[in-house]
């Protein structure tokens, strides 16, 4: 493997690092039970993502041209902002909206980052992209985004399963029960299935 082939390998590996984690905030932020703020919120999570992604690619980043590129992508994204509107809907509004937005977020994040990394690598930056080509990279990644957040979903069940556990042994070990050695076995055990 050559030097660039490594670099270029590292870069991606790094971009999908940002990306992920930002999906992950996108996901909580789109929780937020208040309509409108959740969108406020996932919308800068988004501009965030943007900004980290320029600066692993060198590509130079203002607020406005990152407004420009995320809105082109998204456009107002009439289903977030409806999933937003369900949760003025009192008792079971918010379960509803929060759900269905949570997934919309974190598939449009999922969506922003994947065209952002792809127009990035091939000499791309913030003004010179072409609105239909990217629209259209958005939509394919959009859909692409929901099996990774399904994923991640499931992930996220995993790991609070074995933080659980984690939790429990803790009390196990301060009860006198297990042994420091032990606990630091069953907790390595525990540690490896994430």
């Amino acid at each position: 493997m050559s030097i660039t082939e490594a670099f270029t390998m590292s870069r991606q590996s790094q971009a999908e690092s940002i990306i992920r984690s930002h999906v992950l905030w996108a996901m909580g932020g789109g929780l937020i039970p208040i309509p409108l703020v959740d969108f406020a919120a996932v919308t800068a999570i988004q501009l965030e993502m943007l900004q980290q992604l320029a600066a692993l690619y060198g590509v130079e980043y203002s607020r406005s041209t990152g407004k420009a590129f995320v809105s082109a992508l998204t456009g107002t994204t009439v289903a977030r902002l409806g999933a937003s509107m369900i949760k003025a809907i009192p008792g079971v509004g918010s379960v509803i909206g929060g759900a269905s937005m949570s997934i919309t977020s974190g598939a449009s994040t999922y969506a922003v980052g994947q065209v952002a990394i792809n127009h990035f690598s091939n000499a791309g930056n913030l003004s010179n992209f072409v609105e239909d080509q990217v629209k259209q990279a958005y939509e394919s990644a959009f859909a692409r985004g929901k099996n990774y957040v399904s994923d991640l979903e499931d992930e996220q069940d995993a790991a609070q399963d074995v933080y659980s556990a984690l939790e429990k042994l803790g009390k196990l070990k301060e009860q006198g029960i297990l042994t420091e050695d032990e606990f630091q076995v069953k907790k390595q055990e525990l540690l490896a299935r994430l």
